[in-house]
């Protein structure tokens, strides 16, 4: 794939930034705390499995949060969110390993390393519980293969979060042995938003599969449309964390938690 045609010139840097920095080292181990647990033990409390996103800002939007990020995570958690997404990107959305690190010693739930990973040594970053594989990324010159880094990234201990966001590239990510599959109703070719495109990618994805609704939803009835739709879980991030200081993050975050529930019935294919 030629992806400097076929991707935003934004999201075309952030990947030419991604191929430039190199691993952490010494190879990681990893404990992880269990996904589909979380999501199970939420649902069965009343509330829709959310992953809630730090993101300190973002090519796509104003402004920047500049909140101590385990303040911002202690809120996300007390609002209901089942678990965390924490962007190390440092370029573009402002993150860190650092971060991660000190987010997940602050919490209790599974937390989510948000990157741009395109090599085995990138996963020796930083301890998480989940890491982030991009299928149209995976799929560009110069970067491991998909199967490959999802082993590699196994081997460590690592749950996996494979994100796609046609039905093409959902069905490249099982033909890898994906088991938790996030469609993105983000075209990184436009950089526009569809809810529309997980209800059409949704039933690609066989039951025993975890599927998690990302970017675009706003409101309460964004969520019950991603879950009437088949979302076990969904990851929010800008509805939660508006970059205005003012915003309460605690209150965003239970407002979707607490959305909808009856449409929810979570996969445990991660324990």
């Amino acid at each position: 794939m030629d992806d400097s045609e076929e991707i935003d010139p934004a999201v075309q840097s952030i990947l030419d930034a991604a191929r430039e920095r190199g691993g952490g080292g010494d190879r990681v181990s990893v404990s992880p705390r269990s996904l589909s647990d979380a999501f199970d033990a939420v649902a069965a409390d009343g509330r829709t499995p959310v992953i809630a996103e730090i993101k300190p800002t973002s090519p796509t939007a104003d402004g920047e949060r500049t909140d101590d990020p385990v303040d911002l995570a202690r809120q996300m958690v007390e609002g209901g969110a089942a678990a965390l997404s924490v962007l190390t990107e440092p370029d573009h959305f402002g993150g860190s390993a650092a971060t991660l690190e000190r987010v997940r010693d602050a919490v209790d739930v599974p937390v989510l390393r948000k990157d741009f990973i395109l090599h085995e040594d990138q996963l020796d970053v930083v301890e998480a519980d989940v890491v982030l594989l991009i299928v149209r990324f995976l799929e560009a010159d110069g970067t491991d293969d998909l199967a490959d880094l999802l082993t590699a990234a196994r081997e460590r201990g690592f749950k996996v979060l494979v994100e796609a966001h046609t039905a093409a590239e959902v069905e490249t990510a099982l033909e890898a042995g994906a088991d938790i599959i996030g469609v993105n109703n983000r075209d990184l070719a436009e950089l526009d938003v569809d809810l529309g495109t997980f209800e059409s990618v949704a039933p690609d994805v066989p039951e025993g599969v975890t599927l998690i609704a990302e970017s675009g939803i706003q409101t309460a009835d964004d969520v019950t449309r991603m879950c009437d739709a088949g979302a076990d879980a969904l990851l929010i991030g800008s509805a939660i964390m508006d970059h205005d200081a003012a915003t309460d993050v605690e209150a965003n975050t239970r407002r979707l938690t607490r959305a909808d529930t009856d449409a929810v019935e979570t996969t445990p294919t991660d324990t």
